[in-house]
């Protein structure tokens, strides 16, 4: 253990509490695109950059989804239609969705 205690709640500092706050604060939206042959691709945006590392974040995702994917403009892509799964996903790591 570091040693090394938040100011606010005196928990220590490696269990991210203002991480988990930050992403609370978010409001992430799903949608699904139609791209290129008519193939579906799930668009989830809303993040701020400064809190959360989308990129970690997709590659989790894809990893769960077993699909593939990428990360432009702050916002993750990922093949195919995951509407169903995605929110469950993305609850479990803290985010609320927006309505």
């Amino acid at each position: 253990m570091s040693g090394d205690f938040n100011s606010i709640t005196g928990l220590p500092d490696e269990l991210d509490i203002d991480g988990d706050l930050a992403r609370a604060d978010q409001r992430v939206s799903i949608r699904v695109d139609e791209r290129r042959y008519g193939k579906a691709m799930t668009i989830v945006e809303g993040f701020d950059d400064s809190t959360t590392d989308v990129s970690d974040l997709a590659s989790d995702l894809k990893s769960k989804l077993a699909t593939g994917g990428t990360v432009s403009d702050g916002r993750i892509e990922l093949q195919g239609d995951h509407r169903n799964r995605l929110p469950d996903l993305l609850e479990e790591r803290g985010f609320e969705l927006a309505d």
